[in-house]
């Protein structure tokens, strides 16, 4: 099968299977992080089909969607199987999809996966990464401040300490730490404004 149907069938398959998920890591999440990963492929040099692959996958079997049990190899191998993509692609892909995610703090081992990170991760800051944080602080109970617990996981607006804040000096690219820089700094001023509002 040819690349150009295999993305076809698999952004099929994510728009079937995200498009209602309601933690932030929806349908159009994933979309935006296959757009940051092209912007950042044209100017990378980088295998742009294996990119696009595994920024179309990068949330199939996440933990968080799947009560705290990582189905990702499971889950990606058994979707690009049952389109005929080649063993070697799928195990290229499950790799690069391995490195991406924060959580499990792997660092990148290929020009591929560390595009792929940036663009997941150019999704997680901003003014999209701040309606993400509340979407899936609400979608898991967190409250949305407490200004008498600062510990790790605590509120919506810790998460800006815990994770946020910290993405902008782990981009790996040129083309993403750009984006990130400006991004970080819209993040920056919304916090001196909510602070500015909630204290009294």
């Amino acid at each position: 099968m040819n690349e150009i149907k295999i993305l076809s069938l698999t952004k099929d398959y994510i728009r079937k299977t995200f498009l209602d998920e309601g933690t932030g890591h929806d349908y159009f999440h994933i979309e935006r992080v296959v757009v940051n990963a092209k912007k950042i492929v044209e100017k990378e040099n980088a295998n742009a089909f294996l990119v696009e692959l595994a920024a179309w996958v990068h949330d199939v079997g996440d933990y968080k969607l799947h009560g705290g049990i990582d189905k990702s190899e499971e889950l990606i191998r058994e979707f690009l199987t049952s389109i005929e993509v080649d063993e070697k692609t799928i195990n290229k892909v499950i790799e690069i999809v391995s490195q991406v995610s924060f959580s499990k703090g792997n660092k990148p081992t290929s020009i591929e996966a560390e595009i792929v990170q940036d663009a997941d991760r150019l999704d997680a800051i901003g003014a999209v990464g701040i309606a993400r944080c509340f979407a899936y602080g609400g979608s898991t109970g967190s409250v949305l401040y407490n200004p008498e617990n600062k510990t790790k996981n605590s509120s919506s607006i810790q998460h800006f300490y815990d994770k946020l804040f910290t993405l902008k000096d782990l981009i790996n690219t040129k083309t993403a730490k750009v984006i990130a820089e400006e991004r970080h700094q819209y993040m920056e001023n919304f916090i001196q404004e909510f602070y500015r509002e909630v204290e009294p």
